[in-house]
C-alpha cells in the first residue's frame, strides 16, 4: 500500500467519521430543540412569499413576516373550521340514521347465522360426536385455547391502549406548546433573516457557501414541488369522489370527499381505508345500486392515481417513482406513520445534495483531486 492511497484511506476515515458526528450531534439537537427546527423550516419556506410581498407591494420586513404568518395561520384555521364543521354536522346525521342501519345490519347477520352457521355448527356437532371421546376433548381443548388466545389478545389491547391514553392527551398540550413556540420563533427567523443569513456567511468558506446556495434553492424547489404534487393528489380526489357521491345521491358528500381527499395521502391504502369497509357495509344490507356505484368510484379513483402519480411526482420534484416508493416503505419502517412524510422529505434532500455536486465533491476530497 503505497502513501497516496493510506492518505485516500484516512481522507475517507475522516468524511465517515465527520458525518456520523454530524448526524447524531444534529439527532439530539433536534430531540432537544425540534421546535426550533420546524421553525426554521417554514421561515425558509415562506421566505419567497415575504419577499415577494416586500418588492413588488412594497411592505416593511416586520410587516411582510406578520402578514405571510396570518395568511398561513388563517389558511390552516379556514381548513380546520370547514373540516370541523362538517364532521359535526356529519355527526349529527349519522346519530339519526345510524340505528336504523345498525338494525339492518343486526337483522342481516342474524339470517346469515340462522342460515349459514347454525347449520354448519349442528353438522360439526355432529362429525365432532361421531369421533373418539379422546378426539372430542381434544378438539374442544383446542377450541378452549383458542378461546382463552383471543380473549388474552382483546384483554393486552384493551390495557395497552387505556395505558396509552394518559401520554395521547398529555400529547395535546405538548403539540399547542410546540406549535406556539414555532410561531413565535418563525416570526423572529424571518424577521431577521437577511441578517442572520449575512453574519453566518462570515463563517462560512466560499466554496461551501456556494453549494449551500445551489442546495437551498434546490431543496425548496423540491419541496414547493413535493407539496404541489400532493395538494394536486389531494384535489383529484376530492374532486372525483364528491362528484361520484353527489350523482349516487349520499348525504354529506362534502365531508366525505374531504376525509378521503386527506387519506388518501397515506400510501398503500389511501382511500380503499373509507371505500372498503363501506362497500363490505352496503353488500351486508343489501344495497346493491350504491355498491356497484362505490366500486366504480373507487376504481376511477385508483386508476387514476397508478396513470398521474408518476408523471406528477416526475414533473413536480423529479423523483423517480420506484425511489419515492422505496423512501416511503423505509420511512414506515423506521419512524411509523410519520415516516410517510419523512422518507420522501429525506429522498428529496439527498437528491438535491446530488443536483448540487456536494457528493462529488466529497468524493473529490477524499481522492484528493479538485474540480
Amino acid at each position: 500500500m503505497n502513501e497516496h492511497t493510506l492518505y485516500q484511506i484516512m481522507r475517507f476515515i475522516f468524511v465517515l467519521v465527520m458525518i456520523a458526528v454530524s448526524i447524531t450531534f444534529l439527532y439530539f439537537l433536534a430531540k432537544a430543540a425540534y421546535p426550533f427546527f420546524i421553525a426554521f423550516g417554514i421561515a425558509f419556506l415562506i421566505n419567497p412569499i415575504v419577499r415577494f410581498l416586500e418588492k413588488t407591494i412594497k411592505l416593511p420586513r416586520l410587516l411582510a413576516v406578520l402578514t405571510s404568518l396570518l395568511l398561513l395561520i388563517g389558511v390552516f384555521i379556514g381548513l380546520m373550521t370547514l373540516l370541523i364543521v362538517e364532521i359535526v354536522a356529519g355527526a349529527n346525521y349519522l346519530a339519526n340514521v345510524v340505528p336504523e342501519h345498525v338494525a339492518t345490519l343486526v337483522h342481516s347477520l342474524e339470517t346469515i347465522v340462522a342460515e349459514k352457521v347454525i347449520p354448519l355448527y349442528n353438522r360439526l356437532i355432529g362429525l365432532i360426536s361421531r369421533l373418539e371421546s379422546g378426539q372430542q376433548d381434544a378438539i374442544l381443548k383446542q377450541i378452549q385455547l383458542a378461546g382463552e388466545a383471543l380473549s388474552a389478545s382483546i384483554g393486552n389491547f384493551v390495557q395497552h391502549f387505556l395505558l396509552k391514553l394518559p401520554s395521547i392527551v398529555s400529547w395535546i398540550p405538548n403539540t399547542a406548546t410546540v406549535l406556539l413556540f414555532s410561531l413565535i420563533a418563525t416570526f423572529l427567523i424571518s424577521k431577521d433573516w437577511d441578517d442572520l443569513t449575512r453574519k453566518m456567511s462570515q463563517f462560512i468558506p466560499e466554496t461551501i457557501k456556494h453549494r449551500w446556495i445551489a442546495l437551498s434553492g434546490i431543496v425548496r424547489q423540491a419541496l414547493f414541488g413535493y407539496l404541489f404534487a400532493q395538494l394536486t393528489f389531494m384535489s383529484i380526489t376530492f374532486l372525483l369522489v364528491i362528484s361520484g357521491l353527489l350523482f349516487l345521491k349520499v348525504h354529506y358528500a362534502l365531508t366525505i370527499a374531504l376525509v378521503c381527499a386527506f387519506v388518501d395521502l397515506l400510501p398503500y391504502v389511501g382511500t380503499g381505508i373509507i371505500f372498503i369497509p363501506w362497500i363490505m357495509y352496503a353488500m351486508a344490507t343489501g344495497d346493491e345500486s350504491l355498491v356497484v356505484g362505490l366500486i366504480v368510484l373507487y376504481l376511477i379513483i385508483v386508476v387514476q392515481r397508478q396513470l398521474t402519480e408518476p408523471k406528477i411526482l416526475s414533473s413536480s420534484i423529479g423523483l423517480n417513482p420506484l425511489a419515492t416508493l422505496i423512501a416511503l416503505f423505509i420511512g414506515f419502517q423506521y419512524f411509523g406513520f410519520i415516516g410517510f412524510i419523512l422518507g420522501p422529505v429525506l429522498l428529496v434532500f439527498l437528491t438535491a445534495l446530488y443536483k448540487a455536486n456536494v457528493f462529488r465533491d466529497i468524493w473529490s476530497y477524499i481522492k484528493g483531486k479538485t474540480y
